[in-house]
């Protein structure tokens, strides 16, 4: 974490992860050899997720040493408070600069109680999440893959599917991210700049500002994995703002539509049980119980399932109309990636970036 965000005065990010501990619990019971032995074979799905996303997708990065974490939920929580805060930085470190001097007790608390509101959130989302890439991280830190052992486990018995096809699943989806932002070499960078600058613009009113960081702290956590960022920018942004979001929000729909793809279109080769794997995990992800529904719906996961239905029917009507390659073409450029709209109308994608003779224009 930043020394910039944990002095700004507006989060305390450690009582967000003790608070984010205690609510995620430590998952599923496993003996020291069960959790020995589903950390050893998730490294080895990690490893051979490698070579078949490559293939199926053409598209290459190699994986360097260190690149992939197998985690508890509290190593996630503490990974993701790091990127959390280190996206928030700008927009913390002004708004405590914005602040008069000798802020009354109510403001005072404001820390500590979005602090825990941020902390609840994580803590949900550390006991639910699978894996993620990382694209914000502190201190420079190289990018990592994540994989939750104690949630991976929880979810293949729950499902009662292979555990081994169940893993190398979730390792192929998680792949996909990491190759989406280290083959495609300016996609990570384009799209930190865009929120960056985004959060960069924003116009700092204190009390302002406060107030809707408490409102809505637990929407703070939108920031905590690279794919999810746009949850702060909602919050904090103006009716005028909209136009970033549309952007944004295609981007990120594609990224994630695009890797439940290429989870499914690899899985039959190496995953002989994917059929079974993808309807009973849809079943689990359509319908949750009344209380995990409610708080889905709290913290924008509903928005985000959206996402990944809307991305992933673009990405299949793209590859059936022109195949692998022709899809690729979204990779060329910012120009390339598809509008909002588009993103509905994959042949007007297809007419604007793959007609023949053509230079890609950007989304209208």
């Amino acid at each position: 974490m930043s020394s910039a965000a944990a002095s700004s005065g507006v989060v305390d990010w450690e009582l967000a992860v003790s608070t984010a501990v205690r609510v995620a619990g430590s998952g599923p019971q496993l003996t020291l050899p069960e959790a020995r032995a589903a950390v050893a074979d998730l490294r080895s799905c990690a490893r051979d997720a490698v070579g078949f996303v490559a293939e199926h997708t053409g598209l290459v990065a190699a994986a360097a040493p260190g690149a992939t974490m197998v985690v508890d939920r509290r190593g996630w929580v503490t990974a993701n408070v790091g990127g959390l805060a280190s996206v928030l930085d700008p927009v913390l470190v002004r708004l405590r600069d914005a602040r008069s001097p000798g802020g009354t007790t109510a403001s005072s608390l404001v820390p500590r109680v979005t602090g825990v509101e941020v902390g609840a959130a994580l803590g949900f989302l550390a006991s639910k999440v699978l894996g993620q890439y990382e694209l914000f991280t502190p201190d420079d830190r190289r990018p990592r893959l994540l994989l939750v052992a104690p949630n991976v486990v929880a979810v293949e018995r729950e499902l009662e599917v292979d555990p081994h096809d169940f893993r190398l699943w979730v390792c192929l989806h998680e792949e996909t991210h990491r190759v989406q932002f280290t083959a495609v070499e300016w996609l990570g960078p384009w799209l930190r700049a865009e929120i960056q600058g985004y959060l960069d613009s924003v116009d700092v009113d204190g009390r302002a500002l406060v107030e809707r960081l408490r409102r809505t702290g637990g929407t703070l956590l939108g920031a905590l994995r690279g794919l999810d960022a746009m949850g702060v920018l909602e919050q904090l942004m103006s009716p005028q703002e909209r136009e970033v979001m549309d952007r944004l929000t295609a981007v990120m729909s594609l990224l994630e539509g695009h890797a439940d793809v290429v989870m499914d279109g690899v899985g039959p080769d190496v995953v002989p049980s994917v059929a079974t794997i993808r309807s009973r995990f849809q079943e689990r992800r359509t319908n949750p119980s009344a209380g995990e529904g409610l708080v889905r719906r709290l913290l924008g996961v509903e928005a985000k399932l959206k996402q990944y239905r809307d991305g992933a029917a673009f990405t299949r009507a793209v590859i059936d109309s022109v195949g692998m390659s022709g899809f690729n073409r979204v990779w060329t450029s910012p120009q390339t990636l598809p509008s909002r709209a588009e993103l509905h109308d994959p042949e007007a994608w297809v007419r604007r970036v793959c007609a023949p003779d053509t230079t890609p224009q950007p989304a209208g």
